[in-house]
């Protein structure tokens, strides 16, 4: 039920003024330009999840300065492929009804990209030199293996809400 509540949310998302002085409070002119090749509903979806993760660093004493900043960033990979609502949609969908097991589909590029845009906004933000710790957490923001670590639990629970 949520994900149909997010596909309605997202589809007619807008970024707004304040949205652009948030997004500007926290990113310099190399990752606001990434983020700007975003969709709006990705744009969105980040904004969204940023707010949430500082909501939850104060919750739990947490510095929010690079959460916040690798929650904007966390779904940059998608910009080398991009996916619309309605491929995302299909792909979530597909992905539930076979167990994953539709990731071996990799050579289609936006199955690939839904799987692996942790590890390629990780290259993307690299090249910009980005810092270790935010590379981290946008290259790992979907690897449920990954535990003890209440930053990336902090993204990844705003991001699975959001």
């Amino acid at each position: 039920m949520n994900r149909i509540k997010q596909f309605f949310v997202y589809a007619i998302a807008k970024v707004n003024i304040n949205d652009k002085i948030y997004i500007e409070k926290h990113l310099n002119n190399d990752e606001m330009a990434l983020f700007n090749k975003l969709s709006i509903h990705e744009q969105k979806h980040s904004i969204n999840v940023a707010r949430d993760v500082e909501k939850e660093c104060r919750v739990n004493l947490v510095n929010s300065k690079n959460l916040v900043k690798a929650a904007l960033l966390h779904d940059i990979g998608k910009i080398n492929v991009p996916i619309t609502l309605i491929d995302k949609s299909i792909v979530v969908i597909l992905d539930k009804i076979t167990r994953s097991k539709i990731k071996k589909f990799k050579k289609i590029k936006k199955i690939y990209i839904y799987y692996n845009h942790g590890y390629e906004g990780f290259q993307i933000l690299k090249r910009i030199n980005e810092n270790e710790q935010i590379l981290f957490m946008v290259n790992n923001h979907h690897n449920r293996e990954m535990s003890n670590n209440l930053e990336l639990d902090i993204l990844k629970k705003c991001d699975d809400r959001n």
